[in-house]
């Protein structure tokens, strides 16, 4: 069950479930996900999670990974934040496979398996260049994360329908009252 709005054809899975985490958090109305056992175990077997309860050290780590991304997006300055990433994810190591022609495959050999499958995500996004495709809806009353999927990457809202229009709708009216 997906916990943000319907992911489009274009969003990468990989940048679905990584959407998916992020929404997951507390906001708005939205009580955090990861409270409630079986939306913790599928908004986390993407990255791996086994089937049964999720551990809650687990859930802890994966809180403190979720908690860094956020900051990476709302940040002006991520440098830091990308420190603080790589130094939560310091106890996942990989090696890789070479033996297949013209494919590298990652097997994590150390670390929280569920850390280790959301750190190759992010790696990926970064590694392609789509990780900047990620946002906040510009509706502070929203805050919902989504991929923007639009070619000039200039989307505001999570959703026209709902916060572009309402902003939008707001802005005309703030305008012609003479706010």
């Amino acid at each position: 069950m997906p916990t943000s709005p319907a992911p489009e054809a274009s969003v990468p899975s990989t940048a679905a479930a990584v959407v998916d985490l992020l929404n997951s958090r507390a906001y708005a109305i939205h009580a955090d996900k990861l409270d409630d056992p079986a939306l913790a175990h599928t908004l986390l077997a993407p990255f791996g999670q086994d089937a049964g309860a999720v551990p809650p050290q687990r859930l802890d780590l994966v809180r403190g990974l979720r908690g860094n991304l956020m900051t990476l997006l709302t940040t002006e300055d991520p440098a830091e934040a990308w420190t603080t990433f790589t130094e939560r994810t310091s106890g996942v190591a990989f090696t890789q496979d070479f033996s297949t022609p013209g494919e590298v495959v990652p097997h994590q050999i150390t670390g929280d398996a569920v850390v280790g499958g959301i750190t190759l995500h992010v790696a990926e996004l970064v590694a392609n260049g789509t990780w900047s495709r990620l946002r906040i809806c510009a509706n502070d009353e929203c805050s919902v994360v989504f991929y923007d999927t639009t070619r000039s990457r200039t989307r505001r809202w999570h959703s026209y329908e709902i916060c572009g229009n309402r902003t939008n709708v707001a802005n005309h009216r703030a305008r012609k009252s003479g706010h």
